[in-house]
């Protein structure tokens, strides 16, 4: 078959027109990798990225003849590539990141993070004097009942039992077993 209409089929995406271009110009593409003193692994990667080009670039070769040219050029320049990349790495006896390096981790604080986030998507779900009456009973100094009725227009005798169905109402918007209490910090 000729290498025009080998371009063509294989453009087109027939298997065959690509197996045949393979046969054909594998070796020698193996045999630039190999000339650039590139391991195995390297040379490789070489040839596979110089057929990726050719896949890229099909439509735009204008003179068939010209292709063992183009994918020795393509395969120099992928070689130089990485080679360049190469002398960027610095080996190491190690490859694993030395821990020293590495933060440790706070796994009590990232454990709060997490029951706190979850509180608070819970806490959003509540209804919005539910949320008013809750938040001014964690205030610091913590309001009065009296100061607190007169802010929400409630009942001094109607907070404590509000109170109380607003925090069932929390328990149960929050996933079982998700948030876990945590026993209040000492002073000292």
């Amino acid at each position: 078959m000729e290498l025009g209409e080998l371009l063509q089929l294989a453009a087109a995406g027939d298997r065959a027109a690509w197996g045949a271009l393979v046969d054909r110009y594998e070796r020698l593409l193996w045999g630039i990798a190999r000339s650039h003193r590139l391991d195995e692994s390297s040379a490789s990667d070489v040839v596979q990225t110089t057929w990726m080009r050719l896949v890229e670039h099909i439509d735009t070769l204008r003179n068939p003849d010209a292709l063992a040219g183009w994918l020795a050029t393509t395969a120099r320049n992928e070689c130089l590539r990485m080679l360049r990349h190469q002398s960027r790495q610095v080996p190491t006896e190690d490859d694993r990141i030395p821990s020293d390096t590495v933060p440790p981790v706070d796994d009590a604080r990232l454990l709060e993070q997490e029951r706190d986030a979850e509180l608070w998507r819970a806490f959003a779900t509540l209804s919005a004097r539910c949320q008013s009456l809750l938040r001014l009973l964690t205030t610091e100094p913590a309001p009065s009942y009296e100061e607190i009725g007169a802010a929400l227009g409630m009942a001094v005798g109607s907070i404590g039992p509000t109170r109380g169905r607003c925090l069932e109402s929390l328990r149960t918007s929050i996933e079982p077993g998700r948030i876990k209490a945590t026993p209040p910090r000492s002073a000292g």
